[in-house]
């Protein structure tokens, strides 16, 4: 019999990159968190932080979310320094096509983690933290006893509607009707029953009709945040079903970035559809929502005050779930290895 734990004593060539993770799910949606390799990020902000990133060293994004080390629906973090004086860090967010505005599973999974594993002390019965995002200032609140990590519950930047009962015709599903709100990000919000579709459909059914629709919305009209011009993109569609179980309101399937299915119900996209809903009178202040993702996994969310964005009316939404640590790698990036520096079937 050979002797397996040879390779423990093995050691990559000096060229190559070695980048190290810690990986976690929130209901879910996976979320990889770097630890240490990547390149000093300058910037003044998590913003530009986070452009530099893209500009010089988006062949990391790719290498470790996508195959062959991740896969077309993996999700990233990287923590900088913040913006604030008051905040203890800043993060930037990653997935399959490039970088996000806001997410609200990985703000779950990054406080559970750094809470559990020590980075941050934990205070019982909740542990504050405060994490500057491209989006605005994240307050997440880590809810434990007995030393046991329960949940996370975070304070969201100001969310609101820009767009209720909209239309867009598109080529192969026709005339589709829709929502625009942000949470952190924008989404478009579809009533999923009116679609043929149903929580049973395939996810390669939502991501052709989410792509189509999301592509036609960006033809046709232009998205223009009241005061960061970094977040004037459309990421997702969110479609709506009735919940499997009663007790919760309603059930999401998230299709985002270039064609991720998210398997949580989607933090900054629960958060657009309270203000939706607090928009249309059909929720009051405090009243909290349980909303399920397309395995069935839920999230609260509730608005906790009405707020202004600029000219806007807006809310301040507040989102609870949970999150557990999956893992720890070491992954190494070959520069001779071409498949190695990451790739996605379409």
């Amino acid at each position: 019999m050979i002797d397996i734990s040879t390779i423990l004593k093995w050691k990559p060539k000096d060229k190559w990159l070695e980048i190290k993770t810690i990986d976690a799910h929130t209901e879910g949606e996976p979320l990889r968190i770097v630890i240490s390799g990547i390149p000093f990020l300058k910037g003044e902000t998590v913003l530009d932080k986070r452009n530099y990133m893209m500009k010089k060293f988006d062949h990391v994004r790719k290498a470790i979310m996508l195959e062959p080390r991740g896969h077309n629906d993996m999700y990233g973090a990287i923590i900088v320094d913040p913006d604030n004086k008051d905040s203890d860090f800043g993060v930037i967010f990653m997935h399959n096509e490039g970088y996000s505005t806001g997410c609200g599973h990985a703000v779950i999974a990054i406080s559970k983690v750094l809470v559990e594993t020590g980075v941050i002390k934990l205070n019982e019965p909740e542990t504050e933290i405060n994490m500057d995002v491209p989006s605005g200032t994240i307050k997440a609140f880590v809810k434990s006893k007995n030393k046991e990590v329960s949940s996370v519950r975070f304070i969201n930047v100001p969310s609101f509607v820009e767009k209720l009962d909209a239309e867009i015709m598109t080529p192969k599903f026709g005339l589709i009707n829709y929502d625009l709100a942000f949470g952190g990000a924008y989404y478009a919000i579809v009533n999923g029953r009116n679609l043929d579709l149903s929580i049973n459909s395939t996810t390669s059914e939502f991501i052709d009709i989410g792509m189509e629709i999301k592509h036609s919305i960006i033809k046709e009209i232009k998205i223009e945040h009241p005061t960061i011009a970094d977040m004037n993109f459309l990421y997702g569609i969110i479609f709506t079903f009735k919940p499997l179980d009663k007790k919760n309101h309603s059930r999401n399937v998230c299709v985002f970035a270039n064609g991720e299915v998210d398997r949580s119900p989607t933090g900054t996209g629960v958060s657009a559809r309270a203000a939706v809903h607090f928009k249309r009178g059909e929720i009051e202040l405090k009243e909290a929502l349980t909303i399920e993702s397309i395995l069935g996994s839920t999230f609260n969310v509730s608005v906790l005050e009405e707020t202004n964005i600029g000219s806007l009316n807006a809310i301040i939404p507040e989102v609870e779930g949970t999150a557990n640590i999956i893992g720890k790698h070491t992954f190494w990036i070959d520069p001779d290895d071409d498949i190695g520096q990451g790739f996605m079937l379409s």
